[in-house]
């Protein structure tokens, strides 16, 4: 498939999941539907086994901590987990980051944010968290971690986006890759609001709402919350704060919601609507043709993308020789607080830290 049309292919998803696709969205239901009914099937089919210890579970040789979602993407994963490793820090330990390896643009991010840890790619999670206490970690960051439950871990993050279709579908028909009994098993439930142009505090309000609603399919003992997802600063492509661009934006970018950061920037550059959007499919390889068309399309505008675009835009825009600016990053933070950091002291009260405390994780 060429690469407009894996782009048209998501953007049609993408709107058939929202529901906002017409007569074709309803159409591709006849086909959807069906095929999420059989992958339930085979989701719960699997979780019987495990919850009845018919599949193994392995535990490592050093504590892990998971960060994951229900569903495909867009939570705020990757924000929570770099705020999970500061915490960790900030109690003592060395923690690495263990993930799957596929997109190498959030193994990049890592390794920027936090260089003298290891962070290690194996689709094997057991194989990956030996090989991080191998490197010297105390604990392991199990980054999208939630379905892989061949490792014990001491304490499971799940993230739910406000912004995502309610009630949940499975994939194909809806972005989930579990139902919601799946929080059962969770220790904290996150719900996760974006800034969003036009919206105020509607984001929020929706995300509480949305906790509501979870906490009959969680455990007694689970914790949920509501985090928002808000913008840290504008950065150049290295890492380095910038002043805010002026002028007219064209935002480029591939995450798994790019509406979502459209709006993001509007809000935070103050023009709902006055942003546009060229987008890839999420975790997009950019090559030199791609770099042209943002280019081509930015024209006089400043170019602004995310910071796990800019560790892969950057060193096509140094090779490009293009003379033309180079992109504004607009940068995420998240920030869950005192209260998971004492869950982390609580589940990680056995294990030895590398070195004393510091201070608190909020």
């Amino acid at each position: 498939m060429t690469k407009d049309g894996r782009r048209r292919g998501e953007a049609i998803l993408r709107d058939h999941w929202e529901g906002s696709g017409g007569i074709a969205s309803r159409a591709l239901t006849a086909v959807t539907a069906p095929l999420s009914a059989l992958f339930g099937v085979g989701v719960r089919a699997r979780g019987f086994l495990h919850d009845r210890d018919f599949l193994p579970v392995r535990r490592g040789p050093i504590p892990v901590v998971s960060v994951g979602n229900l569903s495909v993407g867009g939570t705020g994963k990757t924000p929570v987990t770099r705020w999970v490793v500061g915490a960790l820090l900030q109690m003592g330990h060395r923690p690495a980051i263990v993930a799957r390896g596929y997109g190498e643009d959030e193994l990049a991010l890592h390794r920027r944010w936090h260089p003298d840890l290891p962070v290690v790619a194996n689709p094997d999670r057991p194989t990956g968290v030996e090989a991080a206490a191998e490197a010297g970690a105390t604990v392991a960051v199990l980054d999208d971690g939630f379905q892989h439950r061949r490792l014990a871990r001491e304490l499971d993050i799940v993230l739910v986006s406000a912004a995502q279709p309610f009630p949940p579908r499975l994939l194909p028909r809806g972005p989930y890759r579990q139902p919601l009994s799946c929080l059962m098993r969770a220790h904290v439930v996150l719900v996760t609001a974006g800034i969003r142009a036009g919206q105020g505090q509607g984001q929020l309000a929706r995300a509480r709402l949305r906790a509501d609603e979870l906490r009959p399919h969680m455990g007694p003992g689970t914790a949920v919350d509501v985090l928002p997802i808000r913008p840290r600063g504008w950065q150049d492509l290295e890492g380095r704060s910038i002043s805010p661009p002026t002028g007219d934006v064209l935002a480029a970018c591939s995450v798994a919601d790019p509406e979502g950061f459209r709006s993001l920037a509007e809000a935070v550059l103050e023009r709902p609507g006055g942003v546009d959007l060229a987008a890839w499919p999420d975790h997009h390889p950019y090559d030199e043709a791609d770099l042209h068309r943002i280019v081509s399309l930015a024209g006089e505008r400043t170019v602004i993308t995310t910071e796990k675009d800019a560790v892969k835009l950057m060193p096509l825009w140094e090779a490009s020789g293009t003379g033309v600016r180079p992109p504004a990053v607009l940068a995420i933070e998240a920030r869950p607080g005192e209260r998971l950091a004492a869950l982390l002291r609580e589940r990680l009260a056995g294990a030895a830290p590398a070195h004393p405390p510091t201070g608190g994780g909020s």
